[in-house]
């Protein structure tokens, strides 16, 4: 099935330029021109990927990303010409999943999306044998199941973006033992791990936290002081207190 993606952009030749590279790859694109309209774009139908301006008329893409992020998981890019650490990280705490800086080749936003949807493609099984050879990983009650894109606490399904599965995975798979930001930025993110950029991991934490309090997990998201993060068990903490 083809993928439908949303563009808000103001700037019309930037908004046509998107439009006719992607679809030139296949995909099915809708542009609009200002927040409004992509709102109400998104109320009637929820895209496979949404690509927001920061400044436009009316509503902005920052909010228009935290908006839609509370209601979907749905992959999201901000493009924008701010270009600063500070920015990115301001982009990706709302809740996006990537962050182009404007003026950007055509051929990095293709990369880039066709990145995302890489990431978030749910691999449908088709019989019992499939199942039984997916990699499950386990932390407590948290069981996250790689090939499904699904994680389970206490058997309920929760809802996660993209790159909210992509740092749970890897913070699982070396599950007890502490990750440094720079690592996590490398093989999340793929950025160089500045400075500013280093917050990053820190505000999806942020995030990551209240879902796995909100759900009453037995997995937690410890914090290494002054390195980064190791996924343990509450009674594992217990245990070294």
């Amino acid at each position: 099935m083809e993928k439908v993606i949303y563009i808000a952009d103001d700037e019309q030749n930037i908004r046509a330029m998107m439009k006719t590279f992607l679809e030139n790859e296949g995909y099915i694109v809708e542009a609009f021109g200002d927040g409004y309209s992509i709102r109400q774009a998104v109320e009637k139908r929820m895209p496979d990927m949404i690509i927001l301006d920061v400044m436009m008329p009316g509503e902005d893409g920052l909010s228009l990303c935290a908006s839609f992020r509370k209601k979907s998981g749905v992959p999201i890019i901000i493009v924008s010409a701010k270009d600063s650490p500070l920015d990115r990280v301001t982009g990706i705490t709302l809740g996006s999943d990537d962050y182009i800086t404007k003026p950007f080749l055509p051929l990095e936003l293709i990369a880039r999306v066709k990145s995302l949807f890489r990431r978030a493609e749910i691999s449908a099984l088709s019989n019992t044998e499939e199942h039984n050879q997916q990699e499950l990983y386990e932390c407590g009650n948290l069981l996250l199941y790689q090939k499904e894109r699904k994680i389970l606490i206490n058997q309920e399904t929760i809802s996660t973006t993209p790159t909210e599965f992509e740092f749970l995975l890897y913070l699982i798979r070396q599950k007890e033992t502490a990750v440094s930001k720079k690592e996590l930025l490398k093989h999340v993110w793929g950025y160089s791990g500045d400075q500013e950029e280093q917050r990053m991991p820190d505000d999806l934490v942020k995030r990551f936290r209240k879902k796995l309090k909100l759900n009453h997990s037995t997995a937690v998201i410890e914090t290494v002081w002054g390195y980064g993060y190791r996924l343990t068990e509450k009674s594992n903490l217990k245990m070294e207190l």
